[in-house]
């Protein structure tokens, strides 16, 4: 998307912390351009058709990872593999904990499915760990000592997403986005999915496991 703007001194220097969410929008990353007229007028643009800009900043092809994510920001990846013995081997903790929670089963074996392949041993390159990809801190924060232990993993994870629902007022898409890329970062573009490649694919993906599910007695 190509965008242009101008705004007088005082306001730039109010919202310059703004300027790449006003500029690159729909995911779209840009370097923003800038100059300044005679009149002291600051003129901003992703597309410079005048000599007179100057690079400003330079902004990434990729958005950064949010460490308050529990799995993180990760490049794509392909889904991993699901082994049907590890699936069975913890398919009781994983019932018992939505018991214990008053969550549905079925979201909790979507979100392991495409975090980990109910591999408990699985560590993703940003550190996350177990069934539920948590990152230390997400573990620390609900007190799970060991996160390869299934039990603990899988129950810190649900507790995660059970407090990621009350905070997003049980908007699935907004939770799920927030488990993947952090929540801060769906806060950030305002409370909707943020523009990551990974975050995009993740939603969709664990949203269709989760009704297939569902659709099994």
């Amino acid at each position: 998307m190509n965008a242009c703007f101008t705004l007088s001194p005082r306001l730039a220097t109010r919202l310059a912390v703004l300027l790449p969410a006003l500029l690159l929008t729909n995911g779209a990353w840009a370097d923003i351009y800038a100059f300044k007229d005679a009149d002291g007028t600051l003129h901003f643009s992703n597309v410079p058709q005048d000599k007179r800009y100057a690079l400003l900043m330079r902004t990434p092809k990729e958005a950064p990872a949010d460490s308050s994510a529990p799995a993180g920001e990760r490049s794509a990846r392909p889904a991993p593999a699901i082994d049907p013995q590890l699936r069975a081997r913890v398919a009781g903790l994983i019932d018992d904990t939505a018991r214990a929670l008053n969550m549905d089963a079925a979201l909790l074996h979507a979100v392991i499915a495409v975090e980990s392949g109910y591999n408990p041993s699985a560590v993703s390159p940003k550190g996350a760990i177990g069934l539920m990809q948590l990152m230390p801190a997400t573990a620390r924060r609900y007190g799970v000592a060991d996160p390869y232990d299934p039990a603990q993993n899988i129950r810190g994870g649900a507790q995660y997403l059970r407090d990621l629902m009350s905070r997003f007022d049980n908007d699935l898409k907004l939770t799920l986005a927030a488990y993947n890329a952090g929540e801060q970062a769906v806060a950030r573009y305002g409370n909707t999915i943020p523009p990551y490649k990974e975050t995009l694919n993740y939603v969709p993906r664990v949203m269709s496991g989760l009704a297939r599910n569902q659709q099994q007695p």
